[in-house]
């Protein structure tokens, strides 16, 4: 993605509060009030212009398009929740684990945090390609 001045632009990343709320908008797949957000914020109290923050910063960031046409704003995704994640894993491979997938795997492997269940998942994974 360029600027338009031959400089690559840095993809948007999600906070987590902006993760929340995609969260929402990802899993019904429609397009929401800000009022239906607010109202299933899993365990959090926030007020209507907390939310509309948030779904303002996540149009300017490009990840929601707020269709104004009816009565009420009605917000939807433009990136699905499979492109970001895939996104966000290639940044951090490449980042953290300078782009080997092998070195993430050994690094969770010998710090204990892969399960022998997950190990099996990998390699089943793994057998199919």
């Amino acid at each position: 993605m360029s600027d338009g001045t031959g400089n690559i632009k840095k993809k948007p990343m999600l906070g987590e509060a902006e993760w929340e709320i995609m969260t929402i908008i990802w899993e019904e797949g429609r397009p929401l009030t800000s009022t239906f957000i607010m109202e299933h914020l899993a365990g959090r109290a926030w007020a209507l212009s907390t939310v509309m923050t948030v779904l303002a910063r996540l149009c300017n960031k490009g990840f929601v398009h707020c269709d104004r046409s009816g009565g009420l704003n009605q917000y939807t995704a433009v990136i699905s929740g499979a492109e970001y994640r895939e996104r966000e894993s290639q940044a951090f491979l490449k980042k953290a684990y300078g782009n080997s997938i092998a070195n993430m795997v050994a690094a969770l492997t010998d710090s204990g945090a892969v399960s022998d269940e997950e190990i099996d998942r990998l390699r089943e994974i793994l057998n199919r390609n």
